[in-house]
């Protein structure tokens, strides 16, 4: 080997150097990758000072509206780092004009996606703050609502994008007005359930965690209100998703909008009960629920105790009245303890309960009239005399 090999291999090897990949230069791409390695860098520094800086501020704050925030934006400002890194390390490149005329779009498009990323994350945070406004704003409108929010995002957030590249929405637009109606020809029942899940929401028939029934449909607790279906679960724990218009044409009763609930009891006592004891024990029983705190006062809700039938067993004392609380269990409780006081107060008076009995009466043969029985000679005669005629 001479010093003339030498110079063709170095020539060979600044020629590769400087021809690279697609007429860029190794150097350059080396460049672009460092600031690229830079970036992912800063992004964990950014992340360990910057963001964890943030959340300790917003921790000491009163409110957990800026925590949700800020716990939203967590993924897309980690990822601004990497946009910035990106870009500086493609102008640092020496492309063609249509190499640069695509990094220059997917620069711009990386730019507009953190943005709308930003935005629909924000949007389920940002759209709790409406609950502020409780005689307007219910849990499952705004629930609703930061959904329609993150898909004008995604919509909006598309639309942006292909523009960048230089594809037109409108056309694209037009052709799928064309296609929706053809697809709502389809879909009415869809359509029709998207409709009625807003008038729910809108009337405000029940919310999320309400113990409702459904005439004919199902009886449980609202988990979840969606565009097309709504789930209940049953107390047996299991879920039964109802299309919205099932709840919009039906009967819906609230029981978790009861201001009191209600007892109704017949209470059957012995027809040998006297009618003072009948009185002694209606007056207790009305006194015991008047002056008991669980009981709402008439002033409030109907309120009766009074003797009502006569049954076939039993003289009926009709009991109607209303505990102050809604809750199952406490109502239970209270109607447990009301049941041993009625029990208390009937024995107390002298008097027992009825139960369904049946009297037989026998009466004494001996007492029946004695029965004819006509003599033999007679018996011939009569039936001569029928022969005869």
């Amino acid at each position: 080997m001479n010093i003339d090999s030498w110079k063709a291999f170095w020539a060979l090897v600044t020629e590769v150097w400087q021809e690279g990949l697609a007429g860029v230069p190794i150097g350059d791409i080396l460049t672009a990758l460092g600031i690229l390695l830079l970036s992912l860098w800063v992004r964990n520094l950014f992340t360990r000072f910057v963001i964890a800086g943030l959340q300790r501020a917003a921790a000491r704050s009163t409110t957990n509206v800026d925590d949700r925030i800020l716990a939203a934006l967590h993924e897309p400002i980690r990822f601004i780092p990497v946009v910035i890194g990106l870009f500086f390390a493609t102008i640092s490149l020496e492309l063609s004009a249509g190499a640069a005329q695509f990094v220059d779009n997917l620069n711009r498009s990386l730019v507009a996606f953190t943005l709308f990323w930003a935005l629909y994350r924000m949007a389920e945070p940002a759209t709790r703050l409406l609950m502020l406004a409780r005689g307007f704003f219910t849990l499952a409108m705004v629930d609703w609502l930061a959904k329609v929010i993150r898909v004008a995002f995604i919509v909006l957030g598309a639309a942006t994008i292909l523009e960048l590249w230089g594809i037109k929405v409108g056309p694209i637009l037009a052709g799928l007005g064309l296609f929706g109606v053809a697809v709502a020809l389809g879909a009415q029942d869809l359509f029709k359930n998207l409709i009625a899940g807003l008038f729910v929401i809108g009337e405000q028939r029940f919310n999320v965690g309400d113990w409702i029934l459904v005439d004919g449909v199902v009886e449980g607790t609202v988990e979840q209100i969606g565009f097309r279906t709504t789930m209940v679960r049953r107390f047996d724990k299991a879920p039964v998703f109802v299309p919205n218009s099932r709840l919009a044409d039906n009967a819906v009763t609230n029981f978790s909008r009861m201001t009191h609930r209600r007892i109704h009891w017949i209470i059957g006592v012995e027809y040998r009960t006297s009618v003072a004891q009948l009185r002694t024990i209606r007056d207790r029983i009305e006194g015991y629920v008047l002056d008991h705190p669980d009981f709402a006062q008439p002033s409030e809700v109907s309120t009766f105790v009074r003797i009502d039938a006569f049954s076939d067993s039993s003289i009926d004392i009709l009991l109607y009245c209303f505990t102050r609380t809604t809750k199952w269990g406490e109502w239970l409780e209270i109607k447990e303890r009301l049941a041993c006081e009625i029990k208390a107060i009937v024995e107390g008076a002298g008097a027992g309960f009825a139960f369904p009995s049946r009297s037989l009466y026998l009466e004494n043969p001996e007492d029946l009239p004695e029965v004819f029985e006509p003599a033999a000679a007679d018996r011939a005669a009569v039936a001569l005399d029928s022969g005869a005629a």
